[in-house]
């Protein structure tokens, strides 16, 4: 997890525009390098590290005696750059993941150079011989990139919106800033003038599709057709691939734990891998809650269940409201679920990095959009439509779940990793028929938990505990945290201020008052920029007026674990 950065064709003083670098350097912790490039005056790379994979090579711009006209700043872990450096033997000159980047865009070019990268990841690869630069983002833009160009071709790139809104150029007063799309990568030309343009936009993998990495990876050969034992043992094999190819650190490893079905798995599964690995460090596990909170009741089964030196993070009503402003300004959004759900995990990461050594923090992200998590699944009008709604959920995870899991622990300096989210076990749960995904007998994630059920790693009570929302389980079932939240909000935004919203804010009007107050917020830091937001998180098929999985008549709180 790092931040990058980068200028092409700048018309302003590189060392005042450099400043806006500085505004992602929680990113980075580590180490800092600002480097300008070689023959183009106003071209230059910025970078914040944090230090994961070789201590000592690891800074960018990444640069090779073998290709001295390329140069690469990516953020992001390769899992499987070792694989593929051994077939096609390619010579390292360092231990760092993403210089496999490098060889196979001089092997194959940029498609097959995406399509081969098992990971996540976003880069900025400039190759000054062929005059190209080319720009990079994982299937489901699980690390963050944004980008603004100008009509007389001023590229900008950065980790976070925050990075470019207040750069300056001569033609555009207001640069236009938008996220870069996942799965996609785009080929640019560099004129000699240090300016780009835009040459194509390529979708280079779908989550439904095998990708090409597949071809060289080792996991076990997966047992054909669709019986009910076969499945489950794939998913087996593949979760526990998809977990021990992101071990892949020098730094201490720890895991969110919610108590919920997803971090359960995932902390489980770590924990016997680990052992397995025989890390010399006690494996830690993260809970966040208020008293008398479901999440920390059964976070504490699962780490005694399984072992872990397990830590309880306590926060009260006014410590998560004082914490909404920089909440909103880490997101670069105003959307009403995710700024719920990130204070508990901006809250939990400020104390990760406060008082442990753990960087690289697991989570269960990814889960309920793949597996048909949400409650709201029980109203899908039939499987097919159920399998619509998971893939664009799964394509827009990067306005929303992975949004948040990123910004909330980079923050603090943490990498967050995703294994529900891996390439190999998404495109497997995509491809098994509609009518095995979907909830059944009242319970959501059916087929999730039917896979795990003999293996002994979680506790029945958890492994079959329903679906609770992650920004409801951080408090009581008597005081919901969205309702701790409106009641505050309340007194904050009156009905005049109401009436006239639409007037306010023409696009994505607030139809809330704690809609209104998030926007209110999000637009003092970055004023005119509600686009990023191209729509709020709603569920479907029922008449919501409340993304809380706590408004749905489904919602069972007195069965809860």
């Amino acid at each position: 997890m790092c931040g990058i950065w980068a200028l092409f064709g700048s018309d302003d003083c590189l060392s005042v525009q450099c400043l806006s670098a500085m505004k992602i350097a929680h990113r980075g912790p580590d180490a800092f390098r600002f480097e300008n490039v070689n023959g183009y005056t106003n071209c230059c790379f910025g970078f914040h590290r944090l230090a994961v994979v070789d201590q000592l090579f690891g800074m960018q711009p990444i640069r090779v005696k073998k290709y001295p006209y390329l140069w690469l700043c990516y953020n992001g872990e390769i899992y499987n750059h070792r694989k593929l450096q051994h077939h096609f033997a390619f010579e390292y000159q360092t231990k760092v993941d993403g210089e496999i980047i490098l060889h196979l865009y001089n092997k194959g070019g940029i498609e097959q150079t995406a399509s081969l990268l098992d990971g996540v990841f976003a880069f900025i690869l400039l190759d000054t011989a062929n005059k190209k630069v080319f720009l990079g983002r994982d299937t489901y833009g699980v690390r963050p990139l944004f980008r603004a160009m100008t009509e007389d071709g001023f590229l900008a790139v950065c980790s976070e919106a925050k990075g470019l809104v207040n750069l300056k150029h001569s033609t555009a007063p207001f640069l236009k800033v938008e996220p870069f799309l996942p799965g996609h990568y785009e080929v640019l030309d560099l004129k000699p003038n240090g300016k780009v343009a835009s040459v194509e936009m390529v979708k280079y993998h779908h989550c439904r599709d095998e990708p090409l990495h597949a071809l060289y990876d080792s996991v076990e050969k997966l047992s054909p057709g669709f019986e009910i034992e076969t499945v489950k043992s794939n998913l087996r094999i593949l979760f526990d691939n998809a977990i021990r190819k992101r071990l892949m650190t020098d730094r201490r490893i720890g895991c969110l734990l919610s108590g919920g079905l997803d971090s359960s798995l995932v902390a489980a599964t770590l924990m016997r891998q680990l052992k397995e690995a025989q890390v010399q460090y006690p494996f830690q596990t993260f809970a966040i809650g208020m008293e008398d909170s479901p999440d920390l009741l059964a976070a504490r089964k699962v780490a005694n269940h399984i072992g872990s030196e397990h830590h309880e993070v306590l926060f009260n009503s006014e410590e998560g409201i004082q914490a909404l402003d920089e909440v909103i300004f880490s997101l670069e959004t105003y959307d009403i679920t995710t700024v719920r759900a990130s204070v508990g995990m901006y809250l939990i990461s400020k104390y990760i990095r406060k008082n442990t050594d753990s960087v690289v923090i697991f989570s269960g992200e990814g889960s309920d959009e793949l597996t048909q998590g949400y409650i709201y699944f029980h109203k899908a009008p039939s499987p097919e439509q159920a399998q619509e709604e998971s893939e664009r959920l799964l394509k827009e995870l990067y306005l929303f779940d992975v949004l948040r899991a990123d910004r909330t622990t980079a923050a603090h300096g943490l990498e967050l990793r995703v294994p529900f989210l891996d390439h190999r076990f998404c495109s497997y749960y995509l491809s098994l028929p509609p009518d095995m995904r979907i909830p059944k007998n009242g319970i959501e994630k059916h087929l999730l938990r039917e896979t795990f059920e003999d293996s002994n790693l979680l506790p029945k009570e958890i492994l079959w505990r329903p679906k609770e929302a992650f920004s409801d389980g951080i408090t009581s079932v008597k005081n919901s945290w969205f309702r701790i939240l409106q009641e505050h909000i309340e007194h904050q935004v009156d009905d005049a201020m109401m009436a006239a919203a639409a007037q306010k804010f023409p696009f994505n009007t607030p139809k809330t008052k704690e809609g209104y107050y998030y926007r209110q917020i999000f637009e003092r830091h970055y004023p005119g920029r509600a686009d990023w937001l191209t729509h709020y998180w709603m569920p479907r098929w029922i008449n919501a007026t409340d993304p809380s999985a706590r408004t749905l008549t489904h919602y069972k709180s007195d069965t809860k674990a």
